[in-house]
């Protein structure tokens, strides 16, 4: 399989996660997002400090744009509100790592206009189904500075286990934020693939 085959499948795979039943849908985060993430981002910057420096420019967004250019490595997703198709929040996986890890890093954020609805908590949802059936990882993890207590609550309520606490292990709006670290295997999540990713050394 190519990375065309692969990033088609991808859309093929987020356009049918959640059927009609859920709230929100996910979509790729494109280019032609950047005026709307840059104004959500704004709108939502008392919601976001100090937990999270996401991009407010032109110049930052296609700098944090670029991280996604192999979606094989990592991949930017939107929260959308199915009736609408409004923006309500943005979710990452981050530094995916195959072989002996199939693994993944979630960053993930609301946005003010839709923040305390229940979105990002379907979101996430969503994701976990996501990386795990359609990506085969094994983990995913999530570093949470320890006041962030709405964040520290969505993976609790995931079903995310306590891993540990780091100190100075992000540097976040301007200096180097302890955070904790939280995690979630298939197996916890109950949703395992039906063949492991074929980079998955055997035995």
């Amino acid at each position: 399989m190519n990375q065309n085959d692969s990033v088609e499948g991808a859309e093929q795979a987020l356009t049918g996660l959640g059927g009609d039943s859920s709230r929100v849908t996910l979509r790729r985060l494109t280019i032609d997002d950047q005026d709307e993430f840059i104004e959500l981002v704004r709108a939502s910057a008392e919601l976001h400090h100090p937990w999270m420096s996401l991009p407010s420019t032109p110049l930052e967004f296609r700098k944090f744009f670029e991280r996604f250019d192999d979606p094989l490595a990592a991949e930017g997703l939107l929260v959308c509100v199915r009736d609408t198709g409004a923006v309500a929040g943005n979710i990452n996986i981050n530094s995916i790592i195959r072989g002996r890890l199939q693994s993944g890093s979630l960053g993930y954020a609301a946005f003010a206009p839709s923040a305390g609805r229940g979105y990002m908590f379907e979101g996430v949802g969503l994701v976990l189904r996501y990386a795990f059936e359609h990506l085969r990882l094994h983990r995913l993890d999530a570093q949470i500075q320890p006041d962030n207590h709405a964040s520290l609550k969505l993976v609790q309520r995931h079903g995310f286990r306590s891993e540990g606490y780091s100190p100075d292990l992000l540097f976040i709006d301007g200096a180097w934020r302890d955070h904790e670290r939280w995690a979630i295997t298939n197996s916890m999540s109950g949703i395992v693939p039906s063949a492991p990713h074929p980079s998955l050394p055997i035995p």
